[in-house]
């Protein structure tokens, strides 16, 4: 008996091309690849591109925007899972790793984007602003508390997020490519003491 593969469904090569533009505006950049080299890398014709998304920077805002949301869902979930206000280690651990599995997306999201102001203010809007707020918020409860000292909420949010960025990009600038989970922890843990005590001497 002869078993037939059914084709891909619309949502499926969606997901197909979104890939595989990650994968190359990460690696050749977004003016280094062509509408053929999309097409080729996610096996279909280059019609069926275009019978998906109007143009190739209609390909980066959705890849960059969804990465976005992602990184931002998963702040949220750390920002809720840091009960303490002093897990901050874990949390940047955890960050580390994620952004390490997902080099390709980190790429695309923070270093290609700046080469595009209409893209780069959208995400301004619509999910760096909000991570900042969310940020903001959590940071001005522990002050509340009195865990944290009393200083600018928001400008705390932003230093914090400024560490994720690093954190992010540890294995390109601050550790190896292939550096290990000890490594990874390390790096963690020297971010957060920074961050919960500063470098000034205790007098």
């Amino acid at each position: 008996m002869r078993v037939f593969n059914s084709p891909p469904s619309e949502a499926q090569t969606r997901t197909r091309i979104l890939q595989a533009a990650q994968r190359l505006f990460a690696s050749q950049g977004f003016d280094g690849t062509t509408t053929r080299d999309l097409a080729q890398a996610a096996g279909v014709a280059e019609g069926t591109l275009f019978r998906h998304f109007p143009n190739k920077k209609a390909i980066l805002i959705e890849v960059a925007t969804s990465g976005w949301v992602d990184i931002l869902t998963d702040l949220l979930t750390e920002l809720s899972e840091m009960g303490s206000y002093k897990a901050v280690a874990q949390v940047m651990r955890r960050r580390m790793w994620n952004f390490h599995k997902n080099v390709d997306l980190m790429r695309v999201c923070f270093m290609e984007v700046q080469f595009h102001p209409d893209l780069r203010d959208r995400i301004q809007i619509e999910v760096i602003n909000k991570m900042t707020d969310v940020a903001e918020a959590f940071f001005q409860t522990a002050m509340d508390k009195g865990i944290y000292r009393q200083a600018d909420a928001k400008l705390v949010a932003k230093v914090f997020l400024g560490m994720f960025a690093i954190a992010g990009f540890s294995n390109n600038t601050l550790m190896e490519p292939d550096a290990s989970p000890q490594e990874m922890q390390h790096m963690a843990e020297g971010l957060a003491d920074i961050f919960l005590n500063g470098v000034l001497a205790k007098e």
